[in-house]
């Protein structure tokens, strides 16, 4: 699955209500039956230094979507 993809995914599962937020690298990789979701998170995290901020770190190991409340 390409990143834009990912994240797409990610995106419909929480507007359907099929992934909850705050949610941790174990749910997005039980969603799309994935096993590499805890780097993928940090990667596209708020301040990582990148240029892809997705997501946003609300505590360790829990993180939202970057856009939502």
């Amino acid at each position: 699955m390409i990143e834009g993809q990912t994240i797409q995914e990610i995106r419909d599962a929480v507007g359907r209500g099929h992934l909850g937020e705050p949610f941790r690298a174990a749910d997005v990789n039980r969603l799309l039956g994935d096993d590499w979701a805890g780097t993928f998170l940090p990667k596209h995290c708020e301040g990582n230094g990148y240029t892809t901020e997705h997501f946003v770190r609300v505590n360790r190991g829990l993180y939202r979507l970057r856009n939502s409340k």
